[in-house]
């Protein structure tokens, strides 16, 4: 379980050095849009407002736990699909010693 940990670490680590990070960020946000999933869960949203807001109105972090989920849940497959190859893609050309540094 560490060991995953820091494999996590150290990729992340690797994404965010080579700008890579932000441009896997930008792709996800154009893949979400593109595939109305934020048109969705901001409908999801304001349902939800308008079902449970009574009186009291949601702070944000009431908000962010009731979305959340239904937020992952609903992320397309073929978007998570291509995240993950893309992901793949920067460890695999990556050059050997760097490799040995993400997988150590």
């Amino acid at each position: 379980m560490a060991q995953d940990k820091k494999l996590k670490d150290a990729i992340h680590n690797k994404l965010v050095e080579t700008g890579e990070y932000d441009r896997l960020k930008e792709l996800l946000r154009q893949r979400l849009v593109e595939s109305q999933w934020r048109d969705s869960l901001k409908q999801y949203t304001m349902d939800l407002i308008k079902k449970k807001g009574g009186d009291t109105p949601f702070t944000v972090e009431q908000l962010t736990h009731e979305i959340t989920p239904q937020g992952r849940e609903t992320v397309p497959d073929d978007v998570k699909s291509e995240l993950l190859a893309e992901i793949r893609r920067f460890v695999e050309g990556l050059d050997s010693s760097v490799q040995a540094g993400v997988e150590s």
